[in-house]
């Protein structure tokens, strides 16, 4: 999980370096607290200053429908929702036409969350390299 800009620039240059393709995913409840305002420009520039990386993007948006759905408005092609199943499903039709997708709320077990390191760029690397030697999927969660 990342947290500000930097983890998530770290993120990217880590991954890019090791030719791996990641998932960025917000924290939980993020798009609550800290606004989709403030986490879409957050990846974007992130993304930005490192061009040719590989990666995708998870908002949580915590159970609110409303920002579940101005998420997709807004392009973000993933989004964890916590909320009721039946609204859950009327976000997923809705996703459909956006072409975005609910994802599961759970964090992997393995996912790497950047939120005390005091090093996101070495955490990230230990991370990957740690994660390459153990998996064969072609993603990695952090």
């Amino acid at each position: 999980m990342v947290h500000t800009l930097a983890q998530a620039e770290a993120a990217l240059r880590a991954a890019h370096a090791r030719s791996l393709h990641v998932t960025l995913r917000s924290a939980p409840g993020a798009a609550n607290y800290a606004g989709l305002d403030f986490l879409k420009p957050l990846f974007e520039t992130a993304a930005r200053s490192n061009p040719e990386a590989k990666y995708n993007v998870i908002i949580d948006c915590g159970s609110d429908p409303a920002l579940a759905h101005r998420a997709m408005v807004m392009g973000f092609q993933r989004i964890t929702f916590s909320g009721p199943s039946a609204m859950a499903e009327k976000i997923a039709q809705i996703g459909k036409k956006c072409g975005a997708r609910l994802v599961t709320t759970r964090t992997p077990a393995h996912a790497l969350d950047l939120l005390d390191s005091p090093h996101p760029e070495n955490a990230c690397e230990t991370y990957l390299d740690q994660r390459r030697a153990q998996k064969t999927r072609k993603n990695t969660d952090l």
